[in-house]
């Protein structure tokens, strides 16, 4: 099911084209026209649309820019959108709107969705929009990663279900070995961290200090401190207040209240309110007496021993010691002991947690191995398979001798700890396995296997493709493929054959091929023809939708290059007959 399609592309002041619209659709459209009218301009517009290199030459004589527009309907879930949107691009109705701007000077701007992006978005788009097979320009499965990524849809369940689990494993040994790695990196850190705790701790064990210790004792110094005074001012408050024994003489508060309760107690009864006041005067009495006595227990308890001063204040200069390193009184150096203590248990597990991480670790890498010589197994099979399909794709395209093969290597590492062990070996690995997979091509027998993109010719590896497509059709997930000179250096019933094979791809895909050979022209759905016309001074191409008589004609001038020649025309209608008979 297709689920993006180019629907349209503006092309203006690019090569040989002044301003011409290509109105796309599902399936396969080919475009035709004469030598020169700029056919591979529409190859060369989807390149630059698609974050192709910008090269200024292309931009049309006397004009100060080249612009190229696309409109793209996409399925808002497809990773295109979803990316355009990230980019803050907006989808008008389920369309995207594209376009790349190149200046004669050589300056490229790009705007997805309304928004201008930088050109690089232009080209992830790509990966997930459309495949380019040309002579000059290959993308999609000429990369080893989609190769990859193909063989394995193609391979189905047999490689999906163990990389499921592969992929599961290959993520929580990546977590497992960070957190083993910021255990062992920083152990010297945290070490250190936990040496400074302890000796924290023992300092406070030692001094065993108690909450508001520290408060008592300064209140305790400041009493010892000053014995004598505060032994000299009791007694003398005393005095003041119940006399001194030794002057006899002496007036005191509690003799001169005593007098004044008797008094009033003499006459209380001849007036209320004066005894109310020998009340108050009796209370006073009571009070003076108490006062007086703790005054004397205050002054004969005064210790004012300096031993015990001295105990004091060395018992305070260790508390002082604690409060300046671990808190501003006894109580917060309780709290921060009591924090450190449980941080050091933490650090102290660390040895248990590097072990426990460590065999999870290894643990993990075994199961990895296994895992990845399953990929590679299963891989190898589908492999096969592929191989036999492409080189019996290619024997109809012109091409009987060419074989295709996989090449799949695991790269072997030097470091054991660097890589998983697959078949005995110590190998690289990542996210998709251990294997590195290549798509290989031999083009004719005695021929060493090369990598596609360098053992084919431009015509042949276009032809390459297209059967790796065909193949690969349903299995990749690039809803558009776009050939440009497929049919290079081939005719007759190869060319039919190239046809046939581009219908077919198109029955799940869109599928845009610019074409000279009618054989071709003939299986399209849609036939665009690029017409140029001179004026004498300004040179501009057109692009033409062509249906019943003007196909019929098209493909005439393309058999013939006689558009009205009966015989001609005889052979375009068979054609077209023949190919709605053989899709």
């Amino acid at each position: 099911m297709v689920v993006s399609v180019l629907e349209e592309m503006r092309i203006r002041s690019l090569g040989v084209i002044d301003d011409a619209v290509v109105e796309l659709s599902p399936g396969f459209t080919a475009v035709t026209g004469e030598t020169g009218a700029g056919k591979t301009m529409v190859v060369t517009s989807l390149g630059l649309l698609l974050g192709g290199r910008a090269d200024p030459a292309l931009v049309r004589v006397g004009a100060k820019a080249a612009v190229v527009e696309g409109r793209i309907a996409v399925d808002r879930a497809s990773p295109a959108a979803v990316r355009a949107e990230e980019a803050g691009a907006e989808l008008d109705d389920g369309t995207l709107l594209v376009s790349r701007t190149l200046s004669a000077e050589g300056r490229s701007r790009a705007h997805v969705g309304g928004r201008g992006v930088p050109v690089g978005l232009l080209g992830e788009l790509a990966d997930d929009l459309v495949a380019v097979h040309g002579q000059t320009d290959q993308q999609g499965l000429l990369r080893p990663a989609r190769q990859r990524a193909a063989l394995d849809r193609y391979a189905g369940d047999a490689v999906s279900a163990p990389l499921a689990k592969y992929t599961d494993a290959h993520r929580r040994l990546r977590a497992v070995a960070a957190g083993l790695d910021e255990l062992t990196t920083r152990a010297r850190e945290r070490a250190q961290e936990a040496d400074l705790l302890r000796f924290g701790l023992d300092e406070i064990a030692a001094v065993e200090p108690l909450p508001g210790e520290d408060a008592e004792l300064a209140a305790e110094a400041g009493r010892l401190g000053h014995a004598e005074s505060l032994a000299s001012a009791a007694t003398a408050a005393h005095a003041a207040l119940a006399g001194n024994p030794e002057d006899p003489e002496a007036v005191d508060a509690a003799s001169l209240v005593a007098g004044a309760h008797r008094a009033l107690e003499a006459v209380r009864s001849h007036d209320p309110a004066l005894a109310a006041l020998a009340d108050r005067a009796g209370e006073i009495a009571i009070l003076l007496a108490d006062v007086a006595g703790e005054l004397a227990g205050y002054a004969s308890d005064l210790d004012a021993d300096p031993r015990r001063l001295a105990a004091v204040e060395e018992r305070r200069a260790a508390l002082a010691h604690l409060t300046r390193k671990y808190g501003e009184d006894a109580g917060a150096v309780l709290a921060w002991a009591e924090r450190s203590a449980a941080r050091l248990g933490e650090l102290e597990g660390d040895d248990d947690r590097i072990a426990e991480l460590t065999a999870e670790r290894d643990a993990l890498r075994d199961e990895l191995g296994a895992l990845a010589q399953q990929l590679t197994d299963a891989r190898t099979e589908a492999a096969e398979r592929f191989a036999e399909a492409v080189t019996a794709e290619l024997a109809q395209l012109a091409m009987p001798h060419a074989r295709v093969s996989f090449a799949i290597r695991q790269n072997e590492v030097a470091d054991a700890a660097a890589g998983i062990e697959v078949g005995g070996r110590a190998v690289a690995f990542g996210p998709h396995g251990a294997d590195d997979v290549e798509l290989l091509l031999a083009p004719h027998p005695g021929a060493h296997p090369r990598p596609i993109a360098k053992g084919a010719s431009g015509g042949e590896l276009s032809r390459v493709m297209l059967a790796v497509e065909v193949v690969f059709a349903g299995s990749d997930p690039v809803p558009t493929y776009l050939f440009d000179e497929v049919d290079a250096g081939i005719g007759g019933r190869a060319a039919v054959e190239v046809g046939r094979r581009l219908a077919r791809l198109a029955r799940t895909a869109q599928v845009v091929v610019v074409t000279h050979l009618p054989q071709v022209a003939a299986f399209a759905d849609r036939h665009l023809v690029v017409e140029k016309t001179h004026d004498g001074t300004v040179t501009r191409s057109g692009v033409q939708a062509m249906e019943g008589e003007d196909r019929i004609r098209e493909l005439s001038r393309m058999l013939a290059g006689q558009e009205d020649s009966q015989l001609a025309r005889a052979h375009a209608e068979e054609l077209l007959e023949a190919a709605r008979a053989g899709r």
